[in-house]
């Protein structure tokens, strides 16, 4: 049996969804489903042709932004642990500041499986960065690789739920929250950012 590819209009309308839960929840976190559908310049009913209930949205919310986290940690192949720790985190972070809803929604304790899920690929690159990092002297080795792991996740959650992604400086700030819990010094970020100044220069356009 041939599976038909869904209608042009049934793909853009289900683009203009989620963009209009995006827009939606920026504003309110609650918003409803008749909120985002009036946003999306749809009926209820239209949306709910797409997504069986508002749960149903924001879980691929967080699907769609997990795709996209996880290509960027496939993109970053710095062979020093540092370096690659601090460019995931800084592309990460302005990925992040261009999806900050979605971002959120995947930090919040109500989707904590959804997300551990949809990211698995992302977190097994930082547990084997910081491995890597702790074998070469790199990090701090005083915490079990996986306890150590868990902390520069969540310490990147406090950094994303608490900074303005507008503000000047955010993606430093969240490159030196993560390298001071991975174990360097602030003179140590302090040489690395300024001999490596493209980490946080600006947006990293993520992988198509």
């Amino acid at each position: 049996m041939t599976t038909r590819a869904p209608r042009r209009d049934a793909v853009e309308n289900r683009a203009g969804i989620l963009e209009a839960a995006r827009s939606a929840l920026s504003v309110d976190p609650y918003a409803s489903v008749d909120v985002i559908a009036r946003s999306a310049g749809l009926s209820r009913r239209t949306l709910y042709g797409h997504f069986d209930d508002r749960e149903a949205l924001i879980r691929e919310l967080i699907s769609t932004g997990a795709q996209r986290f996880n290509a960027i940690a496939e993109s970053v192949t710095d062979a020093d642990a540092r370096l690659a720790l601090a460019r995931l985190t800084a592309r990460l972070w302005h990925e992040a500041a261009h999806v900050q809803v979605a971002a959120a929604l995947a930090l919040d304790e109500a989707h904590v499986q959804h997300t551990a899920d949809a990211l698995a690929p992302l977190r097994r690159t930082v547990a084997a960065l910081v491995r890597r990092g702790q074998d070469d002297g790199s990090f701090r080795s005083d915490l079990a690789a996986p306890t150590l792991a868990r902390l520069i996740e969540e310490i990147a959650r406090t950094v994303i739920s608490r900074t303005d992604a507008a503000s000047t400086g955010a993606a430093n700030l969240a490159v030196r929250a993560v390298l001071s819990i991975a174990g360097l010094s602030w003179r140590e970020a302090d040489e690395l950012l300024a001999a490596h100044p493209d980490i946080v220069t600006g947006p990293t356009e993520a992988p198509a």
